[in-house]
């Protein structure tokens, strides 16, 4: 049996991490050393935009997964712990990229830059630092910077494409309920029938029994007459003889 979907995708985003972990290694031994470590930060920053693509596509998945009953939620518990390992791990990531202390309260990143340019904003970890760009000629920067972009859209057209599932899904659990309040319409005013007759027949049982009873009555005189040294003959008949 072929491996989840899923974990295909768990697997391939935990190698993408230690693969950023080894050239983050390289890039400081290459900074050590003299080197010039502006291409391995190129690298670095496309794969750390990667890594967070996979990591909002895993959660995306999974909540799907869930809300459609692929799994059981035992299950959904277990990779949500092992996303939020990821999630941890490429702050660390980051932080280490950057030459800070890992902060591990919670934060969202982005793709795209943050507008506005407010004092005290989280600097964009994509955005090319000159120093980075040392000694690259200028085709090189313009093929590393168009890479980066073309990441970028890759990344946006992933995005659209899951709002657009989810709105999707949308409609279907909306056309859903509503063919379930239309069974549930019917279902009542089926009941509400069933009731009515109930209650009819009802009405019916105890008028026959307040007959009955009536008639009953009057069976022990006729006996009695019955009885008599004379015969007699009433001028009204028992019920049972009706």
């Amino acid at each position: 049996m072929s491996q989840d979907h899923w974990l295909q995708n768990y697997n391939a985003t935990c190698r993408l991490v230690q693969e950023i972990a080894e050239n983050i290694h390289e890039r400081n031994r290459q900074q050590r050393t003299g080197g010039n470590a502006a291409k391995i930060n190129m690298t670095l920053r496309a794969s750390m935009q990667k890594l967070n693509q996979n990591i909002t596509h895993l959660k995306e998945t999974l909540l799907q997964a869930l809300s459609q009953h692929r799994i059981l939620q035992s299950e959904a518990d277990r990779r949500q712990n092992l996303v939020d390992d990821l999630v941890t791990r490429e702050r660390q990531i980051l932080a280490t990229f950057k030459g800070e202390t890992p902060d591990f309260e919670p934060s969202r990143s982005s793709l795209m830059p943050a507008g506005g340019g407010a004092s005290g904003a989280t600097a964009n970890p994509w955005l090319i630092d000159e120093s980075e760009t040392c000694g690259l000629t200028f085709g090189e920067i313009k093929q590393q910077q168009q890479h980066i972009i073309e990441v970028q859209d890759a990344g946006l057209d992933a995005l659209a494409a899951v709002i657009s599932r989810q709105k999707q899904m949308g409609k279907d659990i909306g056309n859903e309920l509503d063919e379930q309040n239309e069974i549930i319409d019917d279902l009542t005013n089926l009941v509400d029938k069933t009731d009515s007759r109930i209650r009819s027949e009802t009405r019916r049982v105890k008028l026959v029994e307040v007959k009955s009873a009536s008639c009953g009555e009057f069976d022990l005189p006729l006996l009695q007459i019955y009885k008599g040294s004379a015969p007699y003959f009433p001028l009204f008949m028992p019920c049972h003889t009706l």
